[in-house]
């Protein structure tokens, strides 16, 4: 039986490259061998499976039933295979992180690499949207767990927050300095270039919140992609960037940045870890928040 199937396996490669050339590459043994085989097949089954032409190899009528049945044994195989590693695979505990790019540098990042040293099993994804995206994927159970600033309405989630964070003006010292001496009398709001995020950000939106509050309209807006780029253009004097006071707090140290003096102080945001109320993966969720 198993010199049988070993015939059927050469005979299926075959049939499927129509090539014995390649057939032989593919299952790294020689031509002759090959045909060798081939020809013990048909001598066992009493017919002929191959023609033979320059190009290779076509299947008789013969040979073109016996491959179809081969080739379902050999499909149902493979999914026996698949479904095994699949077992396996399941076995393996993951976590599925979502967050957006600036958390994940400033806050997730820290707290991986003593998460991962006390689950060092865990396979971990992350994946970095928005926090409105990184809410969608939860709900689709694409992801296990999100790290979000605390929206407004958070009903069927469990939220563990993990700290306070502040929205602030930033600039450099030259930049407010310049901005003063080419427009003495005018205020900042109409002479500056303020770089902001996209809209579709919730920082961004609780920024438009405040300024609507304070009837305050920005007279120049740049907008940016990333936190990070909002940071690195303030330094290099670009403009008035709108960040997380939190994340440039070495910097305003260093006075590399300074504050804005616009008369506005944003009130504190709260940061965390969701998942689903009732979710097998509130343990992690509380591991990592308290790490």
């Amino acid at each position: 039986m198993q010199e049988n199937l070993s015939l059927y396996h050469i005979f299926y490669t075959v049939s499927r490259t129509g090539n014995i050339s390649t057939a032989a590459k593919e299952l790294y043994i020689s031509q002759p061998a090959i045909s060798r085989a081939i020809k013990k097949l048909e001598n066992n089954l009493d017919t002929t499976l191959f023609k033979r032409s320059s190009r290779g190899v076509t299947l008789t009528p013969d040979g073109q039933i016996l491959y179809e049945k081969v080739k379902g044994a050999f499909d149902l195989l493979s999914e026996g295979e698949d479904s095994i590693l699949h077992n396996r695979s399941r076995e393996i505990p993951r976590l599925r992180i979502g967050a957006s790019t600036t958390l994940c540098k400033y806050v997730l990042m820290p707290r991986l690499k003593d998460f991962i040293a006390a689950n060092p099993q865990i396979r971990i994804t992350i994946s970095c949207q928005s926090t409105y995206q990184t809410l969608k994927l939860l709900e689709e159970d694409k992801i296990d767990i999100g790290l979000i600033g605390r929206p407004q309405k958070l009903s069927g989630y469990e939220f563990l927050p993990l700290l306070q964070i502040q929205d602030t003006f930033v600039a450099t010292h030259q930049y407010l300095e310049n901005q003063h001496q080419l427009f003495p009398s005018e205020p900042l709001q109409h002479t500056a270039t303020f770089m902001l995020l996209d809209e579709q950000n919730i920082t961004r939106q609780s920024v438009n919140t405040m300024l609507h509050e304070h009837q305050m309209q920005l007279g120049h807006i740049l907008e940016v992609s990333s936190m990070d780029l909002l940071i690195q253009f303030a330094q290099v004097g670009l403009g008035i960037a709108c960040v997380i006071k939190e994340f440039v707090q070495n910097d305003l140290d260093k006075e590399i940045l300074v504050e804005a003096p616009l008369g506005l102080t944003f009130p504190s945001r709260e940061i965390g870890f969701v998942c689903k109320k009732g979710s097998e993966n509130q343990k992690l969720l509380t591991q990592l928040a308290e790490i």
